[in-house]
């Protein structure tokens, strides 16, 4: 009954691949955890008093996790572990890389991700970091697991670095770029116009003001949070968000009426 019972607790999570390349390694392990002739491990090398001879690969993990869970327990088999991705291949590769997904999901979760990036771009790069390392690191170093979270914690913070930079570099753009478009005469050929051209065209009218263009820019084309132009104008969120939707509402009247007088 209790067989039965863990058979069937894969199929609780029916999307959980369809979310993230997290979700997908965790179908795939889970998988192989409760197959009809399941995964095991040799449980002394993870618990003192075993109940048995092996353990399917899921509750070696879970156990693996317990704060109960001697330091050498959990050395050795992280080294077993380690030793048989390399040595066996699959499914031991695939075995080896979620024992850390546990630890991965609390990692991410704190990890300080800008908006515009998405989370299984981060997800993906920390289970390649950790593919990599699994693969190169020294299989006699003291805690092999700590090594892979590392690599992975890296791997992530390096991309939300990336992106973040990437946004600022391209809202400097975008400033510049609607400073020179507010600055030159605006002839409308009847061609399509984005949306920078569209408020440099808004403020050459006055319906908008240059700082009212950059609001609207800077927050709903690049999607900076307000709160950090309230901190820069020395102004409250609140306060810029009535005068963002104050401008936006003039925009709009202003767009609308060429449609009208048509």
């Amino acid at each position: 009954m209790h067989h039965r019972h863990h058979a069937h607790r894969p199929a609780a999570r029916p999307q959980l691949a369809a979310r993230s390349p997290l979700g997908e390694l965790e179908q795939a392990f889970l998988a192989i955890a409760h197959a009809a002739e399941p995964l095991t491990f040799p449980a002394h090398l993870v618990c003192d008093t075993p109940d048995r001879a092996a353990w399917p690969v899921d509750r070696v993990r879970t156990h693996l996790a317990h704060p109960s869970t001697r330091a050498e327990l959990r050395e050795q088999t992280w080294r077993e572990v380690v030793r048989r991705a390399r040595e066996l291949g699959e499914p031991w590769d695939v075995v080896a890389i979620a024992m850390t997904v546990p630890v991965l999901r609390r990692m991410l979760a704190r990890l300080a991700r800008p908006a515009h990036l998405e989370r299984a771009e981060v997800e993906q790069e920390a289970l390649a970091a950790v593919a990599t390392t699994l693969r190169t690191v020294n299989s006699c170093a003291e805690r092999l697991d700590r090594e892979l979270f590392s690599a992975a914690d890296r791997a992530a913070h390096r991309l939300a670095y990336a992106a973040r930079r990437r946004a600022m570099r391209e809202t400097d753009q975008a400033a510049v770029r609607l400073d020179h478009l507010c600055s030159v005469p605006q002839a409308d050929h009847g061609e399509p116009a984005d949306e920078l051209t569209v408020l440099a065209r808004a403020v050459q009218a006055g319906v908008v003001d240059v700082s009212e263009a950059r609001l609207i820019a800077r927050t709903r084309l690049d999607g900076e949070p307000m709160h950090r132009l309230a901190t820069e104008r020395g102004v409250s969120a609140r306060q810029l968000y009535r005068h963002r939707t104050a401008a936006e509402q003039h925009l709009a009247a202003h767009l609308r009426r060429p449609l009208q007088e048509q």
